[in-house]
Order: structure tokens, then C-alpha cells, then sequence
């Protein structure tokens, strides 16, 4: 059943709301949205956090999980990037979590477990420093949206051709370059990136601007439930797309908004 609530921020392009997202998202119908696209809070601590128990981030995302389907469009994507919930030196791998409940919905399929490596981060004493986290695709159905040329990367050996056989002589490689495979480096936004805001774990444009390429349409809708500094909503608007997301801190969407006007 929809309802109306105030927007933080709105215009034709975006929409943001201060507040649960839970209530965010009973303002929109039924498979409306091309691709979800969110990092989660970990429940570590952080003052957006509700707690530090990992119970309590299953609870929210049971929680959510079948609402963010409903508004999903059939052939849609679902990507939920985690890393590791970590208490007392002893790590727990969200995606695992993610997983288990994902997987009892019959209508998502999981495409592709991308790691995403970084080449900074904290330095750990008692194990190796953590230099990676996950991203987990989910397709809403069977057929699903996927450019691949949009986000082709350069080949290895761009000149490089078949030696023997039917197609000797020919180039070996698409001339669009080559698929950019489910290991992605991309640097993590740290004090000296050029995108830093006070967001302590902000995500990097250039994670969600991939992901919204090659899984949503010229003219798309981009959801974000957890959207942070709006990392997700300038990635969409480079890519011309729509945007709706929420945030519980004001702050926080203050940011977005002041990064959306500069855009």
C-alpha cells in the first residue's frame, strides 16, 4: 500500500528521503526499479548502526529484503555490497549472510559474486590485513538486463589474432575489449581520495557506476536504500539515470544534496 512522505531532496532526476528506507519504499509501486545498488550498514559501531550484533543485521535485512523484491522490475538486479562483520578480532563474511536469505526467494538468481580488492585500509596485528569485500548479484528472473559492452575494458593484447584454423588471421579478441571479469580493483574512498566526504565508509563512484551501466537502461531507476553520502545517485546521474534512495542521518543526506547540486 503506498503512502505519502516529505522528501529531503527531490527534483526530476532524484529522490531522497531522511529517514527508514522501509518507509521510502512503500512509495513505490510494484517492479518499477531497474537495479537496487547498496552497502549496508555492518553493525560495528558505527553511528549509523543500530547495534553490534549480527543478529540485528539478519533481522533488518529479513526485514527488508521482500519489499526490495516487490519493487524490483522483472530481468532487474539486486546488488548488495558487504564486507565482514568483526568483533573481538573474529570476522564474520556478510555475503554469506546475504545469501542465506536471498536464496529462499525463488525469483532471484545470484550472477556473480565480485570481489572488489583495494589496495588500502587498516593494518591488522593479529591476521592479515583485511583488502577486499563482495558485491553480490542477484537478477530478478531467468532474463535479465546485461550490457557488457558498456563496461568492457581494454584487452591485454588488443592486436593479438588466430594463428590457425577457420579463422586464422583473424583478431582473437572482441575490439571492444575484454569482459573486466568478477575481481575488480577499484581504490576504496580514504582520507586523501578526492571524493571524501565525512561519510566514514563512503563507497566509491566508480563501484556503482559499473554496476549501473551494465545492468540498467539509458533512462533507468536506480534504488539505494543505504545511500550513504549519495555515492550511488552521482554514479546514476554520470550514467542518466533516475535515482531514489534514503538515509536515516540527516547529515548524511545533506552531503548527497550539497554533492548533487555541485554535480
Amino acid at each position: 500500500m503506498s503512502v505519502a512522505i516529505e522528501h529531503f531532496y527531490s527534483n526530476k532526476e532524484v529522490k531522497i528521503y531522511n529517514g527508514d528506507s522501509l518507509k521510502l519504499i512503500q512509495t513505490i509501486p510494484d517492479e518499477t526499479v531497474d537495479l537496487v545498488v547498496t552497502s549496508p550498514p555492518y553493525f560495528m559501531g558505527k553511528e549509523y548502526d543500530r547495534s553490534k550484533k549480527v543478529e540485528d543485521f539478519i533481522e533488518s535485512h529479513q526485514a527488508l529484503f521482500p519489499e526490495i523484491i516487490r519493487v524490483t522490475k522483472k530481468g532487474g538486479s539486486i546488488c548488495w555490497q558487504v564486507g565482514y562483520h568483526s568483533e573481538k578480532n573474529v570476522l564474520i563474511p556478510l555475503d554469506y549472510l546475504i545469501y542465506d536469505i536471498l536464496k529462499k526467494h525463488e525469483s532471484l538468481f545470484l550472477r556473480n559474486r565480485i570481489i572488489w580488492s583495494f589496495g588500502h585500509g587498516l593494518h591488522a596485528k593479529y591476521r592479515f590485513s583485511g583488502r577486499h569485500e563482495t558485491v553480490l548479484w542477484f537478477s530478478k528472473g531467468k532474463d535479465y538486463y546485461f550490457d557488457l559492452d558498456s563496461v568492457r575494458i581494454p584487452q591485454k593484447y588488443p592486436g593479438k589474432r588466430h594463428y590457425k584454423g577457420e579463422k586464422k588471421g583473424e583478431f582473437s579478441s572482441n575490439p571492444l575489449g575484454k569482459n573486466p571479469s568478477d575481481v575488480w580493483e577499484i581504490p576504496n574512498v580514504n582520507s586523501n581520495h578526492i571524493e571524501k566526504t565525512e561519510h566514514p565508509c563512503q563507497f566509491p563512484i566508480a563501484l556503482a557506476q559499473r554496476l549501473i551501466k551494465a545492468l540498467t537502461p539509458e533512462g533507468g531507476i536506480v534504488f539505494d536504500p543505504y545511500m550513504g553520502s549519495g555515492s550511488s545517485c552521482i554514479a546514476a546521474l554520470l550514467e542518466k539515470r533516475k535515482f531514489i534512495g534514503a538515509d536515516t542521518e540527516l547529515n548524511y543526506c545533506t552531503i548527497a544534496k550539497e554533492r548533487i547540486l555541485d554535480f
